[in-house]
């Protein structure tokens, strides 16, 4: 016994000196590496070191800092960015669900910022602020014809909670100042939800911010009870948001277990989320518009979609933004957002469009219309490479960015002269800005969409619109037939313009548009 007992000892003894000389080298090249990594980023802290110590003139450190990291991240990738205190604080205020300022929605149509619409129960809306109201300036600032840019507009008018502002507006040619107490906003992500007809519902959403699957939701829901069976689920211009949102609205509609998504990077290993199967919306047949600027979160949704053959994508090739970042924040306010994974859909697809050359892809959009993407559907550039089969064995591409089921080309068919130059000097705008100071009352009494259809129908718009069009700007139509070609596109978008002051606000405007709307027509048609 004691014999075998020295044999186990002796064994032991031999694998714990193995294990000690395994560790003991595991450290070494962990120090030879950190040693590597420290010497590659060392030649940057000795040039700001020399920089610091040499250079001609006083240095702004927080400046060569600043520019020292957004130069190291545009080496990356196009999406891993440093944001400084301000423009974190607004990219995360855009995305929050609510801020701080003082609840109106207003358009700037000709250098003067003109009330849309004061949002219920807001400070406003508790001052007396109304729709049609010129605002000339934000305390002492004057931002009324002085080329004021518009984003400035928003950051004077925003402000913590409690804190005061005077907007003075020009009201039926009087100058009223209101000071108003700031609190807090909501911000819908829900741009518009209604019936389109006994069975057809429409959703446009806007972004995905934090209120957006409580939005949908209490809209579909609406609908649902409305006799809704079909959804045309409108993601058009909407550039993403919260990836949690995009996952939660998915899950409305796919069976239980289905792939939604999943990330997988270098340093992040494969992370894949599934339907829960108890989403409300799951015999709701669903048609999904995109275009060339639909990213990340509403193509993450679409591709979920199309991947599990849940339902139908129609419109153009998205914008391809499927980079996942992680914020780093920092103690001055500022941030990171860094890229660790990448988005694919459920077949496999990676979402993001190349990146290689950093001038293709800030002009990838522009190549689109040079190169007949925009209008041919052959000429939609996918990697045939890169094939995929959805859940029910059909053939997708990679490439980047999600390929509709159903192309729709853009619509050039209504590019006369007259509107081309009505377009340029935003005359349609200003005529419904204009036509709303002498109609306020009767429209801010419409609140249902079969009243304001009737009084559109008697409003005579058409004379009045032709008639300031010349007035104002100098235009007419070359011929009746030119007119005649484009009056229902011209004058569709004019009553969308004026319906937007009613009561009804952005539900109006995309209310009357649809019907000139080509993408939505396909849909409808489905």
């Amino acid at each position: 016994m004691r014999k075998y007992s020295s044999v186990w000892v002796a064994l032991l003894g031999v694998l714990v000196g193995a294990l000690v000389v395994l560790t003991i080298q595991k450290a070494q090249e962990n120090r030879r590496l950190l040693r590597t990594e420290f010497r590659d980023w060392r030649k940057l802290n000795l040039v700001l070191q020399s920089l610091d110590e040499h250079y001609v003139d006083t240095i702004d450190r927080k400046v060569v800092t600043d520019a020292a990291i957004s130069a190291a991240l545009g080496a990356l990738d196009p999406h891993s960015v440093y944001l400084p205190p301000a423009v974190l604080e607004e990219s995360e205020t855009e995305l929050a669900g609510n801020f701080d300022g003082i609840g109106i929605q207003f358009n700037v149509p000709n250098d003067t910022a003109i009330v849309l619409e004061v949002i219920p129960g807001g400070p406003s809306e508790k001052i007396g602020l109304q729709p049609g109201d010129r605002i000339l300036k934000v305390d002492e600032k004057s931002i009324a014809g002085v080329k004021f840019p518009q984003d400035s507009m928003v950051r004077k008018m925003r402000g913590p909670s409690g804190s005061k502002v005077t907007i003075t507006v020009l009201r039926d040619g009087e100058t009223v100042p209101f000071e108003i107490t700031r609190g807090k906003i909501p911000m819908n992500s829900l741009d518009a939800a209604f019936m389109v007809d006994d069975t057809t519902g429409y959703l446009r959403l806007g972004k995905f911010a934090r209120t957006t699957y409580q939005e949908v939701v209490q809209a579909a829901d609406r609908l649902h009870k409305q006799g809704m069976k079909l959804l045309i689920f409108d993601l058009r211009d909407n550039g993403g948001g919260f990836f949690d949102q995009s996952y939660l609205l998915a899950d409305l509609f796919l069976p239980k277990d289905a792939l939604v998504v999943y990330l997988e990077g270098r340093a992040h290993p494969r992370q894949d989320f599934n339907a829960s199967g108890k989403g409300p919306l799951q015999d709701v047949d669903l048609v999904v518009l995109i275009n060339e600027n639909s990213a990340s979160s509403s193509e993450i949704f679409a591709g979920a979609i199309q991947d599990n053959d849940r339902g139908t994508i129609v419109g153009r090739r998205s914008f391809g933004k499927g980079l996942v970042q992680e914020p780093l924040y920092f103690s001055d306010g500022s941030g990171l957002r860094i890229t660790v994974a990448r988005y694919h859909t459920p077949s496999g697809r990676c979402i993001q469009k190349p990146y290689s050359s950093s001038e293709d892809y800030a002009y990838d959009i522009y190549y689109r219309y040079r190169d007949g993407e925009m209008l041919n559907a052959d000429s939609v550039k996918v990697d045939k490479n890169a094939v995929y089969q959805t859940v029910g064995g059909r053939t997708v591409y990679g490439g980047g960015g999600i390929v509709p089921d159903i192309f729709v080309p853009i619509d050039t068919t209504r590019a006369s002269d007259f509107y081309l130059a009505c377009n340029k000097k935003a005359t349609a705008m200003r005529f419904a800005s204009a036509y709303f100071d002498s109609h306020k009352a009767e429209l801010q009494k419409i609140d249902s969409f079969p009243a304001l259809e009737r009084y559109l129908n008697s409003a005579g718009l058409e004379q009045s619109f032709l008639a300031f069009a010349a007035k104002k700007d100098g235009l007419k139509p070359d011929s009746p037939a030119e007119w005649a070609s484009e009056k229902s596109y011209m004058m569709t978008t004019v009553r969308a313009l004026v319906g937007r002051y009613s009561k009804l606000g952005d539900e109006a405007f995309y209310h009357i548009y649809l019907a000139i709307d080509n993408v939505f027509e396909v849909a409808y048609k489905l």
